[in-house]
């Protein structure tokens, strides 16, 4: 793990070479130098180094300004896709920053790594597909599009989760089955009439296939789908396969209320914590332990748990209504948790704050607690008081640890309900996974001390996940 000097040295440097690029990129570089000898993958100046004026030429080439001749559009090309884009930029950034030492390892999606290396375990079989329109490739190009059109697959079936396969349905909305309007098969339900593929859903494939981007909080149903995907085939004996994309958090942060036995549901579909910290194909390896199916995980390229999303240099691409960007990518955990308390966000997980609160004092006693790579500005919604988050350092950024933090000083400010898990589970429980964070709140427990009474169940589970964790990704 880092330490903190060295993040703050790498922030710096990272600061001071976007401060660079910005200023050298409508300036006039000096000629490329003559090539001696084969392009250097990043040198496209070809002076013998890579640094900040490759990365603004490959900029620059980009927003046509500039053009490139053949050896420099070979040196510019370090993903090695036969095209020079953004990604391009972000893998040479990546090795001026130190964050890679070879341009040989790009960033490649589960799905871009089955179609390559792993067709065999599809070709020539009639293919079931889990997904939405956030199951693009780096390219944009969608799961659906590229099994469609491959001339040895058989894909005949889809499957969409909560918001459908086109991510438009609002939150909780049921969403009907229907017969795919191009394609002409059948687009099957998982947050309609059932939840789980039934058997005449499954009847006509040889292999259910997972492509779902995540967003890294145990509260998010796309997961809960998986889950109730592994089940269905391991009862009807269908292999499952799932194609790994990243946690866009992260796989170092671990955190927040952890999930008992008695409060599982959709919206917290196994024992984990808030802030999982593992990839969709890891949480799938998890799950198995317990459903027994025939899973196959399909690995990323040039990925481990110590990046965030931005670090893949892929586009974010709307997950649901509600997560339509990064931000809201990070803000969820932060500011989602207020389920029925009248502490509730707004502005797509941006905002948090509640009825009666005073949004200065609310905000000071955020900025003072400590807590890394994030500021508050107070902010007054209508009646109520509440603060806009403004992350500043998205590697170091908390949202489970926050989101505990904004609820209880929340809390401590304004007159809020507890909900109670009686005979009926509450969604507030649900959420939270535990009647404890209730308790705690009307015990008038400070944020660290709540921390603290989590801490050892973190603990527990990281061990837990240990062995499901997939080792290519680090440690």
């Amino acid at each position: 793990m880092l330490t903190g000097s060295c993040k703050s040295a790498k922030k710096l440097k990272m600061k001071t070479l976007m401060l660079a690029m910005v200023f050298l990129l409508f300036s006039n570089l000096a000629p490329a130098l003559s090539f001696a000898s084969n392009p250097v993958k990043g040198d496209v100046t070809g002076d013998g180094s890579i640094n900040i004026r490759d990365a603004v030429m490959v900029m620059q080439y980009i927003l046509k300004l500039r053009t490139l001749n053949p050896d420099q559009l070979a040196a510019a090309d370090v993903t090695g896709d036969g095209e020079i884009n953004v990604r391009d930029v972000t893998g040479i950034m990546r090795y001026i920053l130190g964050l890679t030492d070879r341009f040989d390892e790009d960033f490649r999606l589960g799905s871009e790594v089955l179609m390559d290396k792993m067709r065999h375990l599809v070709r020539d079989k009639k293919v079931g597909l889990v997904t939405n329109q956030s199951g693009v490739n780096s390219r944009g190009i969608s799961t659906i599009d590229l099994l469609h059109e491959a001339e040895d697959v058989d894909l005949v079936a889809l499957y969409g989760p909560e918001h459908g396969i086109d991510g438009t349905a609002k939150a909780g909305e049921y969403v009907e089955s229907y017969i795919h309007p191009e394609l002409g098969i059948p687009v099957y339900s998982l947050y309609g009439a059932t939840r789980k593929p039934a058997a005449d859903m499954l009847k006509d494939i040889d292999i259910l296939l997972y492509d779902i981007q995540d967003i890294g909080a145990r509260s998010y149903t796309y997961i809960s789908t998986l889950n109730y995907c592994m089940q269905a085939a391991a009862e009807y004996n269908l292999p499952v396969v799932v194609l790994d994309r990243p946690n866009p958090l992260g796989g170092v942060i671990v955190d927040g209320p952890m999930m008992e036995q008695r409060f599982i549901s959709f919206v917290g579909v196994d024992i984990l914590p808030m802030a999982h910290g593992m990839t969709v194909g890891e949480l799938g390896r998890y799950f198995n332990r317990k459903i027994n199916a025939d899973l196959t995980v399909v690995p990323m390229e040039g990925y481990n748990r110590r990046m965030i999303f931005q670090d893949t240099g892929l586009p974010w691409v709307r997950t649901s209504p509600n997560i339509p960007d990064i931000d809201s990518v990070f803000g969820y955990m932060a500011t989602g948790l207020g389920e029925n308390t009248g502490v509730f966000q707004a502005d797509r997980f941006k905002w948090i704050g509640g009825n009666g609160l005073n949004e200065v004092q609310y905000a000071a006693l955020l900025n003072n607690a400590g807590l890394d790579g994030i500021e508050f500005i107070p902010e007054k919604r209508g009646d109520a008081g509440g603060v806009r988050l403004k992350i500043t350092d998205y590697h170091s950024f908390n949202p489970a640890r926050t989101g505990i933090y904004a609820l209880t000083y929340a809390f401590s400010l304004g007159d809020f309900n507890i909900p109670k898990s009686n005979g009926t589970i509450v969604m507030f429980d649900k959420i939270m996974g535990t009647a404890k964070m209730g308790e705690y709140l009307e015990q008038g427990l400070a944020p660290g001390e709540i921390e603290q009474l989590f801490a050892p169940g973190i603990e527990d589970f990281k061990k837990t996940r240990q062995p499901y964790l997939l080792p290519q990704y680090g440690p």
